[in-house]
């Protein structure tokens, strides 16, 4: 089978609904079919000012979440970036061997960096594309799923890669992007024509996983909508609405056009009734299983150390062949 690397940072207490269904949705959905390896990427959560409390809990979090939204250990290899030191190994063998301006060009820093003052940025915000790379090349991955955004670093990795090979000899997979699907990308609720996202600090438009049922019925009832009354479907003028139905559809597996033909000459206040109705549903259980995943702490961490005993071998064997290759004496 293709093998498939993905990963995601513990930044938050929750998911939030952007993040399932743009992206761990389809994850879910590539376990079947590929040797699929999921990664909570703790080491690239330092890049910013790091309270170790909070890094813990985070991260008990996001293994909870992922394993509550159907990654699966029967599955998919699930795993902490910090249980597997090869990480940092290879992730110091790409930094030799990228360009001073080739990271400098990496569009992430530089929108970061200028946001913050580059007097603020850190070194580590510099190299994570790099880091990244050895995530990524550590386990052979033939595909990356990632959002059209994160395509420049799956260059650099193949850029990385191909240069490694061609210098000392045949030894990394030259990986993929798999763009995810943006057929379901979610709006936040308040702002619809932004990305849903925590980093925009609007809580009020942002739907959590881990919020009770009754915080998320009540964001929703209060989502931003259009002038008019109409349920339809148009980006351009009516955005909010638009965003609710990509969302009740995404839940409710029901195309855009038997909900508009359902809330035909009824008002925002019953279709919005209705979404609430189909997000509280869905991810009751969701909630409540990674709750109870959070309740059994050494369960859990025995599925994640579980995980990262096999992601370190697999992670042995390319660092092995790395030294090797590169006339390290082993």
């Amino acid at each position: 089978m293709k093998r498939v690397l993905s990963g995601i940072q513990p930044t938050s207490d929750s998911f939030h609904l952007g993040n399932y269904l743009g992206a761990v949705k389809q994850w879910v959905e590539l376990q079947d079919g590929h040797d699929a390896f999921y990664c909570i990427v703790d080491l690239h959560a330092l890049t910013v000012e790091t309270d170790p409390a909070l890094l813990r809990k985070r991260t008990l979090a996001s293994a909870a979440q992922l394993l509550a939204l159907g990654i699966s250990p029967d599955k998919s290899t699930l795993f902490v970036q910090s249980q597997v030191p090869q990480h940092n190994q290879l992730g110091w063998i790409m930094e030799c061997l990228t360009g001073f301006g080739e990271a400098s060009r990496m569009t992430q820093f530089k929108d970061k960096s200028s946001k913050a003052g580059s007097d603020s940025a850190r070194v580590g915000l510099f190299t994570y594309p790099m880091l990244q790379a050895a995530d990524i090349l550590l386990y052979q991955a033939h595909y990356v799923p990632v959002g059209e955004d994160q395509r420049q670093h799956i260059e650099l990795t193949r850029d990385l890669a191909g240069r490694f090979n061609t210098r000392y000899g045949q030894t990394f997979q030259l990986p993929e992007a798999y763009i995810l699907k943006t057929a379901a990308k979610i709006n936040d609720i308040q702002e619809p024509t932004a990305k849903m996202s925590k980093s925009s600090g609007a809580v009020a438009g942002v739907i959590e996983i881990m919020d009770s049922p009754e915080a998320n019925l009540k964001k929703i009832k209060s989502a931003m909508t259009d002038a008019g009354r109409e349920v339809k479907y148009d980006l351009a003028e009516k955005p909010g609405i638009s965003n609710l139905l990509t969302i009740h559809s995404a839940l409710s597996g029901r195309t855009i056009q038997e909900l508009e033909n359902e809330f035909d000459g009824k008002g925002y206040g019953d279709f919005k009734s209705a979404v609430a109705d189909v997000v509280v549903e869905y991810l009751r259980p969701i909630r409540a299983r990674a709750l109870e995943l959070l309740e059994d702490e050494k369960h859990l961490l025995d599925i994640l150390h579980q995980g990262s005993a096999k992601a370190r071998t697999v992670a042995q064997g390319t660092i092995e062949t790395t030294y090797k290759n590169l006339g390290v004496v082993l």
